[in-house]
Formats: C-alpha cells, structure tokens, sequence
C-alpha cells in the first residue's frame, strides 16, 4: 500500500478525479500552471527527468549536472523507483512505448 493510500480521502479523491478528466497537454498546462507553483511543477519535471536518467543507468553526478538534482533528490527518487509505488514505472514504460522517450 502506498503513502497515498494510506491517507486517501475526499479532497485526494477530488484531485485525482481532476487529473483525469484532462484530455490533451492544453489542458494538463493549464491546469498545473493554476493548481501548483512554478517552483512545484520545476520539482516534479526534475524528479521524473532524475527517473528516466536512473533507469538509463547514468551516475549521480551527470544526473545532478545536468538536472540540478541535488544527490538527496535523486536518492529518494532512486528508492522510488526501486521500493515505490511503481507509479515512475508504469509512466516512463508508456512514455517509452509511445516513442516520447
């Protein structure tokens, strides 16, 4: 059970009810761009651009180079992807069958 599951509830629920009625990147821009911070969604594309680098195999140190990840970052990240919910998973395998990365 992940950390999400263990607090779900109404507002959770609301959220991501939200994200799926999004229909194309218009709207996932326009949405984000509302519902977080800049700085929030430049931490988000930074954690899963850390995942895609990780699952190629690339150190800590180009990772951090090139995202401005610190090591914590990636660290929690790597143990994301190891131990997690397999939520970076199941994306970046449907991001690789459509060809986007």
């Amino acid at each position: 059970m992940g950390a999400l599951e263990k607090i779900k509830d109404e507002q959770i629920e609301l959220l991501v009810s939200a994200i799926l009625t999004l229909n194309d990147r218009e709207d996932c821009y326009k949405f984000f761009e509302d519902i977080c911070t800049i700085a929030e969604i430049k931490a988000m594309a930074q954690r899963i651009a850390v995942a895609k680098m990780l699952q190629k195999g690339e150190t800590y140190t180009e990772i951090s180079e090139i995202t401005g990840a610190s090591t914590a970052t990636i660290s929690r990240v790597k143990r994301s992807l190891n131990y997690g919910a397999d939520g970076y998973n199941i994306v970046l395998g449907r991001l690789k069958d459509e060809g986007v990365i």
